[in-house]
């Protein structure tokens, strides 16, 4: 794993987004706000896990933690940050978030529970994103380009999920955390993840009436069961989680290395 920088983005977060902010399509647009919404109270919870796990680990091993957790939290606490000001000027639209309330009683389960417990969800959670990182990296015009604000936070967003994909998955290891574990957390998440994006979606697209039009769901079925479609471009990936002995760094991240060599102008290193 490189060096995770932490990163200031510089757009302007403060201007209101378009309804139909994602070149007009409103699937897209409403899948992708689902997924904003979910961002700052699972980030947190991201944060939490790994802080936690963290201060387990015996001392030798905290300093071979130290950098990879103090970059992992910095990444996370920034997406959590623009995230939060992105879905405000959803609410504003209109739009209400039913997948952090749902989120949030589900993980108030683990409170007590042992720590590679909220690590094994964490990096089935950091696996999807990871995943969906590496689908919208070469896919980039799926963002649209009619608010480049957006398009950026997106794409490098996934860059930095990208580099980071690992830290959860390491310390749950670290720990102790057993192939088992792994594996049936990946299995509930999987369940969790896919039934929450989907309900959120649809409730975006009622609040504008878009539910059954012909576009939205040409649209739909395109972006996820398309030739080069989010489903297709991802099953495999997906499925390499259940393989005994899988790690990570198992999958190539040179898009993700490849974006942020390339629009270094669009961000600003604050540190590590």
């Amino acid at each position: 794993m490189s060096e995770l920088v932490v990163r200031r983005l510089l757009i302007d977060m403060e201007q209101p987004i378009e309804r139909y902010w994602c070149d007009g399509d409103a699937f897209r647009t409403a899948f992708l706000n689902a997924l904003s919404m979910s961002f700052p109270f699972g980030e947190q919870f991201f944060i939490d896990a790994v802080r936690e796990g963290f201060r387990k680990l015996p001392p030798d091993q905290q300093q071979r933690f130290e950098s990879d957790v103090k970059g992992f939290i910095g990444q996370e606490a920034t997406h959590r940050r623009l995230h939060t000001l992105y879905n405000e000027h959803l609410e504003r639209l209109g739009y209400e978030n039913i997948w952090e309330p749902r989120a949030r009683a589900r993980m108030s389960l683990l409170e007590g529970e042992d720590v590679r417990h909220w690590l094994a969800a964490t990096a089935a959670y950091e696996h999807f994103t990871a995943l969906l990182a590496q689908w919208l990296l070469a896919h980039p015009a799926t963002v649209g380009s009619r608010d480049e604000r957006l398009a950026t936070l997106w794409l490098w967003h996934s860059a930095e999920e990208s580099e980071h994909r690992a830290v959860a998955f390491d310390l749950y290891k670290a720990l102790g955390g057993d192939e088992a574990w792994r594996i049936k957390w990946f299995r509930r998440v999987t369940l969790l993840f896919l039934g929450d994006a989907t309900r959120q979606t649809i409730r975006n697209l009622r609040a504008d009436g878009d539910l059954w039009r012909w576009s939205t769901l040409r649209s739909a079925a395109g972006f996820l069961f398309g030739r080069d479609g989010l489903v297709r471009g991802t099953f495999g990936v997906w499925r390499d989680y259940f393989r005994t002995g899988f790690h990570p760094d198992d999958h190539d991240d040179a898009l993700s290395r490849d974006w942020l060599n390339r629009n270094a102008d669009r961000y600003r290193p604050v540190g590590a």
